[in-house]
């Protein structure tokens, strides 16, 4: 191994994504490996274990096998290609090419046209392997045949699709009709000569279009007039299929890149996959959907929401097997290493009865793939609770914030520990350990926004007294600056904290902390209120109507208290842009609590926690005909890269297990727990 080889060799053990690395990687190998197959065959099957799409160098691979190794290498190499890149095009072709100059046999070669075009024959962009077969047949001179061909593209809408209709209605005109008939369609022609004024069946059936009747045909008619007959049959195929060419001609022409690459799609682009994914499902046709979800998926192999889409569509087709493949070829190749696939995974696994399998995607987050995740560690501990494993999802957190508390200036461990409360208390009704995480937080981490805000909410739903002077102290901590004790919150976090604790005092405090408090806020934050803040103030009521000017000139003078007061930004304002947008009331407060209720600025739940309710609200389950019949089978990717033996795909089964019904909380008041901590589930 030169030096080189060596160096690019650790840069690609060290990150295996890095593309550029890898090609400069083949490069240098091929030019020193020479004759040994060996050491080519080595960077390739670890290259395309990671970028199984790039069907260029899978022809790169199976030319150097052609060189220095034997047929049936090549062989093998273009079975694990088809297998990798099922969907492409181009891939297709170089196999055929290849069979065409290795076998003599035409059916030989006929087989391997006829594999790839059960895959790829409905493509849009599907011409270049069609015309190879076109080219292959008229060698051949097998007339018959290649009219057979035509009448099949013509089915379909395809990029040269007018220029396919002209070609055969050349060879119509060159050749003899009795030459371009199917044996089917002599027999049916012979039999009208012997039965006058029968009808036949005119047309064969193929493949992509079994559902079609055959159309009858007079007895008796010229030869001219059955060659018009005969073109007439194609015309009208040709004429259906550039009306629903027409409507998806938009989504076609908007596909710049239809090949894989690791460089990202612009946003245009990827839109346009999902509008065009939305329109072949509303047509209903299952088989037209899998063949778009698949060449979308080569294009967009490393957006994990279209394989979340795919799955879910398969789903809801009732085609599990489908799906379970797709998400098996997600989670094992193309998306290996973003979380979201395996968070998806481990629902949809609990979905499907699959325990075991879920909790396995869980681990590997936690363990590989992204430690230390908060969204992993909540979805986990929430399915634990609800299949009636209480201490095992105490446990997740448990061990997440010890894992947390090793690592030096942590950003997840605060946010952790409010979670952790926030669980413990809508799950188990017990306040005093969820204050008491609160309390060993406050211990172990700076202070920061999201804890003080758990405390305060916490706080905000306990019986009376409040702990009014130990929430001010920490609040005066985190939002007033000390040179001895550095804050790295931004000015708009202390904003946003000192407001929510103004309305947390304005409800439950007395004149003397309210004041103390709203003293406090002027003074910090009055002067950093930006001239464009003003300016679009001033613009505002320029812009107000006459009216509301003359109503306000009829007001009476604020009091300074209310001019203070004005001067704040809207609690409201500064809670809801720091949450989600799902609402959730606040519980009413007791009598103890002097009949008050939160205002608006404390209904809506935080938006650290609002991407947790799962994928529903994402990816829709598209309604597809659950009796719709699937005609062509579909590629999968197996574990390992053997040779294809069989034409049908693996089947990805999974095991099912009956799932735990969730235990019913502990006693705790259901509405105040709901609204304190939004949805878990």
């Amino acid at each position: 191994m030169s030096a080189e080889e060596e160096r690019l060799w650790n840069i690609v053990r060290t990150n295996s994504l890095d593309f550029n690395s890898w090609t400069a990687l083949i490069e240098e190998t091929e030019k020193v490996a020479e004759n040994n197959i060996l050491k080519i065959r080595k960077v390739y099957d670890a290259f395309l274990a990671e970028f199984p799409l790039c069907y260029g160098y899978w022809k790169k691979y199976a030319d150097h096998e052609a060189n220095l190794g034997s047929v049936d290498k090549v062989v093998e190499v273009y079975e694990r290609a088809i297998q990798g890149v099922t969907y492409s095009v181009e891939i297709w072709l170089h196999y055929c090419m290849f069979a065409i100059s290795t076998y003599g046999d035409p059916d030989t070669v006929r087989r391997f046209f006829e594999r790839g075009l059960a895959y790829v024959g409905t493509d849009y962009l599907s011409s270049s392997l069609w015309d190879k077969y076109i080219e292959y047949e008229y060698m051949q001179q097998e007339w018959g045949r290649l009219a057979l061909i035509y009448t099949r593209i013509l089915e379909n809408p395809n990029q040269q699709l007018d220029r396919y209709f002209n070609s055969f209605k050349e060879l119509a005109g060159n050749r003899p009709l009795s030459e371009l008939k199917s044996a089917e369609e002599a027999a049916a022609a012979a039999g009208t000569s012997s039965e006058a004024g029968d009808q036949v069946n005119e047309g064969e059936v193929q493949p992509d279009a079994a559902d079609q009747s055959p159309k009858p045909v007079s007895a008796g008619l010229t030869e001219a007039e059955e060659l018009e007959k005969y073109i007439g049959i194609r015309e009208e195929m040709y004429k259906k299929a550039k009306e629903f060419d027409s409507k998806i001609i938009g989504f076609e022409t908007a596909i710049r890149r239809p090949y894989f690459h690791v460089r990202p799609l612009n946003v245009a682009e990827l839109e346009n996959w999902h509008n065009y994914l939305d329109f072949m499902e509303r047509e209903g046709d299952l088989n037209k959907v899998v063949k778009l979800y698949e060449r979308c998926l080569i294009a967009c192999a490393n957006y994990p929401e279209y394989w979340i889409r795919y799955v879910l569509s398969m789903e809801a087709s009732g085609n599990l097997d489908l799906a379970n493949n797709a998400l098996a070829r997600a989670t094992q190749v193309f998306v290996k290493r973003q979380p979201e696939i395996h968070i998806f995974s481990a629902r949809f696994k609990e979905q499907s009865g699959d325990i075991p399998g879920a909790r396995a995607a869980y681990q590997l987050v936690h363990s590989e793939i992204s430690p230390g995740l908060l969204e992993a560690i909540i979805k986990h501990a929430n399915m634990e609770h609800r299949l009636g494993n209480l201490e095992d999802a105490f446990s997740l957190y448990e061990q997440a914030i010890a894992i947390e508390k090793g690592k030096e200036h942590s950003q997840t461990l605060p946010m952790l520990f409010a979670q952790y409360s926030r669980f413990v208390y809508l799950v188990s009704g017990n306040a005093e350990k969820a204050r008491e995480i609160i309390v060993e937080a406050l211990e172990h981490v700076q202070l920061s926004k999201p804890l003080l805000e758990a405390l305060i909410h916490f706080e905000s739903i306990q019986s009376l007294p409040k702990q009014i002077d130990y929430l001010d102290s920490l609040v005066v901590k985190f939002i007033v600056p000390n040179p001895e004790n550095p804050n790295v919150a931004s000015v708009a976090e202390r904003e946003e904290l000192s407001s929510i604790f103004l309305e947390f005092i304005n409800l439950f405090g007395g004149t003397e902390s309210i004041k103390k408090a709203e003293d406090r806020h002027a003074k910090l934050f009055l002067p950093h209120r930006s001239t464009s803040e003003l300016k679009k103030r001033h613009a505002d009521d320029y812009l107000a109507s006459d009216k509301t000017k003359i109503a306000k000139s009829y007001s009476s003078v604020p009091s300074p208290a209310q001019s203070l007061m004005g001067a704040y930004p809207s609690a409201q304002t500064q809670w809801s842009a720091g949450y989600g947008v799902q609402p959730q009331a606040w519980p009413p407060a007791t009598q103890a609590q002097g009949q008050q209720q939160w205002t608006p600025g404390y209904t809506q739940q935080q938006a650290a926690y609002s991407a947790y309710g799962g994928y529903g609200s994402s990816y829709t389950n598209p309604q597809l005909p659950a009796t719709t019949t699937q005609t062509t089978a579909y590629a999968a990717y197996p574990p390992t890269y053997s040779a294809q033996q069989t034409f049908p795909p693996q089947s990805y089964a999974q095991p099912t297990a009956a799932t735990a019904a969730a235990p019913v909380p502990a006693q705790q008041s259901a509405s105040a727990a709901q609204a304190y901590y939004g949805t878990y589930y």
